[in-house]
């Protein structure tokens, strides 16, 4: 296996990687309407959850540093601004991390206080659960899938991956950005059937192109013919 080959074989199982830690991440008891009555018994939930979450740092801007030298070689402008909506997303899930210990120190904070502080705290809590829902699920989505956009533009431009592999996550990823843009317009909330269908799509497009990259790889055919016009392509969008 060439160096190429191998990169991208590791940037697939990132991809699965960080699906796997985004699973682990999700804490019910924060999602429960009397969320402050449960943490004290689920701080396990909170703990793995800001785990998991922090392993889905490296695995997601790790698949954009592995693809980097190939995509490089296609569209250098397009891919720098994957790269760079990788840490801008990285940056959003590190937030992401900070917030979840927070839970539990409302959690001690609510169990110990009166009424008149649990009213106080009830109203706090709402603002940090809102809070990491906008970091995770308007920050991170958006982010994201902006670089997605860049990241399926190159791939169809040059028939790295089948062409419909590459429609199907740029559809996928427009439709992950309009699922964030209702929720931060409070338009849904993040747990509803709306949100999740309008997400779908690009989680479904991204376990298929994990599979296709630790399998297949990607078909750079196209960049040895044009070899000598890839200085002039980088430059240009599509």
């Amino acid at each position: 296996m060439n160096t190429a080959r191998r990169a991208t074989a590791i940037a697939g199982a990132l991809v699965i990687v960080g699906m796997v830690a985004g699973v682990f991440s999700v804490v019910p008891a924060i999602e429960e309407p009397h969320y402050l009555d449960l943490i004290s018994a689920h701080e396990s939930q909170i703990i793995i959850g800001a785990a998991s979450q922090f392993i889905m740092i490296p695995a997601y801007v790790g698949f954009a540093l592995y693809l980097y030298p190939t995509l490089r070689m296609a569209n250098e402008a397009l891919s720098l601004g994957f790269l760079g909506f990788r840490m801008i997303a990285a940056t959003f899930h590190l937030v992401g991390v900070i917030l979840l210990p927070l839970f539990l120190v409302l959690g001690q904070e609510f169990t110990q206080a009166g009424a008149v502080g649990a009213s106080h705290l009830g109203s706090l809590g709402e603002l940090l659960r809102t809070g990491r829902d906008l970091v995770n699920h308007a920050g991170v989505i958006i982010s994201l899938s902006l670089g997605d956009l860049l990241l399926f533009a190159i791939l169809y431009r040059w028939r790295f991956v089948p062409c419909w592999l590459s429609v199907w996550g740029i559809l996928g990823a427009g439709l992950a950005m309009l699922a964030s843009f209702l929720v931060l317009f409070r338009v849904t909330d993040v747990v509803t059937p709306l949100y999740l269908s309008m997400n779908a799509p690009l989680a479904l497009q991204t376990l298929v192109l994990a599979v296709w990259l630790i399998t297949r790889g990607f078909d750079t055919k196209a960049l040895t013919i044009t070899a000598p016009d890839n200085r002039a392509d980088s430059y240009g969008m599509l």
